[in-house]
């Protein structure tokens, strides 16, 4: 199992994200299927290689190839739109809100699968990349999804903890690198 995996790689001193990645798997609060497309969109925004390897063995296990599609493009499409975004909330200059973005984003509209899932996935990596612009608006899209407050809740628990998986296990990998080198020296 690939969240055991993570879990198992994780030092002692994350002894609490190992808790709170196995409860973000196992909560009742969202469908399986949304858990596992935000499970993989964190990762992916994460941009952690073991993460994202430990998490698509699995979640391409519980999502079919248009949901698994539809979560690659949220988190494509969203790294792409949480930068620009927060550049517009950041500036002071008005003149940049005025002006078209001429991003493309058609696949925003043609990824195939559900919608309120589309939308999770994009919640997850908008809260990784703290933009608040496209956090605020996927936020309100799914509150008209009927989707409730809970659940919005459980996806930013998700990515919240896959991301700090990812900090926690690169620094791990860089200080063990860190340390061959000292002792090569």
């Amino acid at each position: 199992m690939s969240i055991e995996n993570l879990k198992n790689a994780l030092p002692e001193y994350a002894k609490d994200l190992k808790l709170n990645l196995g409860s973000v798997v196992e909560s009742n609060v969202l469908s399986e299927k949304w858990t596992w497309s935000c499970l993989l969109a964190s990762a992916l925004a994460s941009r952690s290689a073991q993460v994202e390897q430990e998490i698509m063995a699995e979640a391409s296990q519980k999502l079919d190839e248009k949901e698994l599609a539809a979560t690659k493009i949220a988190a494509a499409i969203m790294g792409m739109n949480n930068i620009y975004y927060r550049f517009l909330h950041l500036t002071k200059n008005e003149a940049y809100k005025k002006m078209p973005a001429g991003l493309r984003m058609n696949m925003m509209k043609q990824h195939g699968a559900d919608e309120v899932m589309f939308e999770l996935a994009s919640l997850a990596v908008s809260a990784i990349n703290a933009c608040d612009m496209c956090v605020d608006a996927h936020e309100r899209n799914l509150r008209q999804h009927d989707v409730v407050e809970e659940q919005i809740q459980a996806v930013v628990k998700i990515a919240a903890v896959v991301h700090a998986v990812s900090v926690t296990l690169e620094a791990e990998t860089a200080l063990g690198e860190s340390q061959s080198k000292q002792q090569a020296a």
